[in-house]
């Protein structure tokens, strides 16, 4: 019985304690409760602001196929843009869009037509050259000693790390050798 008498203030300041918590745990409980409520708000009010998620309208313009508005995937490209609208035609001038930009909803895309205040002899000669970095995989084919696997394998890398910028990037390119590259290097352009 002593040690009932000693210890009550303990078993009283225990007992305190744990009402307190539970008290507030019940409080803290309701609080939550409220922020659940706040945030599907706001999860509701986004979702209604930005419409139809994942997909975009482009309207392309100029040297291309078919000229029009093109409903695009959110994240997709102007290279994208440009397929759905059949491709450039053979006027246009690749280096005037910049294929890897991401598009943005209502975005104006025009591919300009090439430019031709150069001379006759220098369009002739430039003319026959392959653009490495706007050919398809039928075109970079033509080149000296370039099948179809070598043609894949330069799309693929063009792709994944972006546009050469020097003819011997190229190097760069899985089964492009010195000895390649050689014979391709006075048959390409670069710009």
């Amino acid at each position: 019985m002593y040690w009932i008498k000693k210890y009550a203030w303990v078993v009283l300041i225990a007992g305190i304690v744990l009402w307190f918590m539970l008290g507030n745990s019940q409080g803290n409980e309701n609080k939550t409760e409220g922020f659940i409520d706040i945030d599907e708000t706001k999860a509701t009010m986004t979702v209604e602001k930005t419409g139809i998620e994942g997909k975009l309208m482009v309207d392309i313009k100029g040297e291309v196929a078919k000229p029009g508005i093109y409903e695009l995937e959110e994240g997709s490209r102007v290279h994208d843009a440009v397929t759905a609208a059949g491709g450039m035609t053979p006027e246009a001038d690749p280096a005037s869009v910049n294929l890897a930009q991401r598009v943005s909803d209502e975005m104006m895309i025009i591919v300009n037509g090439m430019v031709s205040d150069v001379s006759e002899g220098a369009q002739g000669a430039e003319n026959s050259k392959i653009r490495i970095n706007y050919a398809d995989i039928t075109e970079i084919q033509t080149l000296d000693g370039i099948g179809e696997s070598k043609a894949k394998a330069i799309v693929q890398h063009r792709e994944d790390n972006g546009l050469f910028q020097t003819v011997e990037d190229l190097l760069e390119v899985s089964g492009i050798g010195e000895k390649t590259l050689d014979n391709i290097k006075d048959s390409i352009q670069i710009p």
